[in-house]
């Protein structure tokens, strides 16, 4: 595995939800249709039925059994907390309607922008991106300072445009990461992108592919080797990753995580946390073996 360089910690603290700073905008400001992700409709600037005057949620300890499972899965990357207190100085929405309406239509462009950072942040870590560590770092400081106009700016900025900016540089950073030996033994049998919806793919060595966009949705990677993998923009809701090596794993995020299935077995990259749905979910038998249990 490359070396990585360290980050400076402030700034992964900063792109990760902190609910506790967040006036619940996540459960009003966005969109939700009723599926298996979500129990029923939510229109956009519209609180969820089950937020409270304190901005938490009433089944948050029992998300996953009443529906909300879309809930669980969702990642803000730290723009809650940056909406609520500092592009808006602790103002409540519930205070003024027409800074409410501003405020739901900054929060997912924010959202946008720090998912880049975290991906920026996590490029510059890589001992094996410092060839192109200058353009990843001008890039880092161009997203961050869109983060820091006023909201009126904000509303303005062309997220498709940056995106693709910064979706250059990603792309650089995988083909420097990811051992070129693995691209050439595994790029006919696993592409990016791909349909692995339900695959049976236990054990299976996937180990640096690059699978940006592949859709993984229910499929059995249990004890897959996913190490150096370019996992961007995966579909990951209910895949079974218990006892995956994830370790190295590019560009994974919490979202990604907390949409699957794991175990105590599973390996996650340092800067991930186990999801608490996998705690209470593993049953662990005398001999050591993990299972899978359906709440």
């Amino acid at each position: 595995m490359p070396n990585k360089l360290e980050v400076d910690n402030d700034i992964r603290n900063n792109l990760r939800s902190d609910c506790l700073n967040c006036f619940g905008l996540c459960c009003v400001a966005l969109r939700y249709t009723r599926s298996t992700d979500f129990a029923f409709d939510k229109d956009s600037g519209t609180p969820c039925r089950h937020l409270q005057s304190n901005y938490s949620c009433s089944i948050h300890r029992n998300l996953i059994t009443t529906g909300f499972r879309g809930c669980v899965a969702y990642e803000c990357f730290g723009a809650g907390q940056r909406v609520s207190q500092i592009i808006y100085g602790g103002n409540d929405w519930r205070d003024n309607k027409a800074r409410a309406k501003e405020m739901f239509d900054v929060f997912p462009i924010i959202q946008q922008l720090h998912e880049m950072l975290w991906y920026l942040s996590e490029a510059l870590e890589f001992q094996t991106t410092k060839p192109i560590h200058n353009d990843l770092r001008v890039s880092f400081e161009e997203t961050e300072h869109l983060t820091k106009q006023s909201p009126g700016d904000i509303l303005k900025i062309d997220v498709h445009e940056h995106r693709m900016k910064v979706k250059d540089l990603l792309l650089r950073t995988s083909e420097l990461v990811r051992p070129k030996t693995a691209n050439k033994k595994l790029g006919k049998k696993f592409k990016r992108g791909s349909d692995y919806i339900g695959a049976k793919l236990r054990k299976a060595n996937l180990r640096g592919a690059n699978l940006r966009g592949a859709l993984f949705i229910a499929a059995d990677l249990r004890d897959a080797d996913l190490r150096l993998t370019d996992l961007i923009g995966a579909d990951f809701r209910n895949a079974d990753l218990s006892g995956a090596n994830l370790i190295g794993s590019i560009f994974l995020t919490q979202a990604q995580v907390n949409a699957a299935k794991g175990n105590i077995h599973t390996q996650l990259p340092p800067t991930l946390k186990v999801p608490e749905h996998w705690r209470k979910s593993s049953m662990v038998t005398d001999s050591g073996e993990n299972k899978w249990s359906i709440f």
